[in-house]
């Protein structure tokens, strides 16, 4: 009598090696002609999503980005051009003074005063976002900062500033000057009467926080309405802070968003 054969445990399959895996990290580009081509390309993509996420108001709402030979000029979008209709050939370059230099269109200076001034007082910041998106202004009318109630919102925990005071459409650079002093070296800033501000060290970063703070926003806004949210604690907050909170991490959460945008709409790039 043939006996059988004791069944074989499987073999658990080798781990790829780490170098095979492919993943994401920002670029380095040999000339300024490159960075410059990026920098517009990802700076139409960030607008066209803040249009589909609704952050459009009229013609409210600016992402800045610094030129890479530049540095005193501003990549920004055209004054009356939706966001979902901008590609990278309609950007405008403006020096400090908010002048086109390069491009067809205006430039909003209401809103440019306040970008050029966050600019100028901080080197390391490479783009700027600001729009008057719902929640973000829901927060700014209540004057509040983002609560450390998610993981999500420890992004922010002890790294964005409040102006608890309104005065009016910001078009002298005293105005702009007071928003980058209040901003500091923090991420972000709450305007009373006008939303958020977010920066960072390339469009990814500073698109990133802004959708983030805005959905952040939203969270806190549907907790409160719905009981008292439970803070999560200091200790534990600038841990994830640590973890999450920087640049680079908002860079890779950003890119399926750029990943879905550009792919859907090509035409951005052009």
């Amino acid at each position: 009598m043939t006996e059988t054969p004791p069944p074989q445990t499987p073999r658990t399959p080798e781990p790829i090696p780490a170098e095979q895996l492919r993943f994401a990290m920002p670029p380095v580009h040999a000339t300024v002609v490159e960075e410059r081509a990026y920098r517009k390309e990802r700076l139409a993509g960030a607008l066209r999503l803040f249009g589909r996420f609704g952050y459009e108001d009229g013609v409210s709402g600016h992402i800045t980005v610094r030129d890479p030979e530049f540095a005193d000029c501003l990549w920004v979008n055209p004054f009356g051009v939706p966001f979902s209709q901008v590609s990278a050939g309609d950007l405008v370059l403006a020096n400090k003074k908010g002048q086109a230099v390069v491009g067809r269109h205006h430039v909003n200076q209401a809103a440019f005063t306040v970008h050029a001034q966050v600019h100028l007082a901080r080197p390391d910041v490479v783009a700027v976002a600001h729009t008057h998106s719902v929640h973000g202004r829901a927060l700014a009318a209540l004057g509040e900062l983002i609560e450390p109630i998610t993981q999500e919102a420890c992004a922010f925990y002890e790294d964005h500033a409040l102006i608890d005071a309104y005065t009016g459409v910001s078009v002298d650079e005293d105005e702009g000057r007071r928003i980058a002093e209040a901003l500091g070296a923090y991420k972000a800033v709450v305007l009373l009467g006008h939303g958020l501000l977010t920066v960072g060290d390339s469009v990814d970063a500073a698109a990133w926080w802004f959708v983030s703070m805005e959905r952040c926003a939203q969270v806190q806004l549907a907790a409160r309405a719905a009981g008292k949210p439970l803070l999560i604690g200091h200790r534990e907050a600038l841990a994830t802070r640590g973890q999450i909170g920087g640049d680079l991490a908002a860079w890779i959460n950003y890119q399926p968003l750029w990943r879905q945008i550009s792919r859907e709409e090509p035409e951005l790039l052009r």
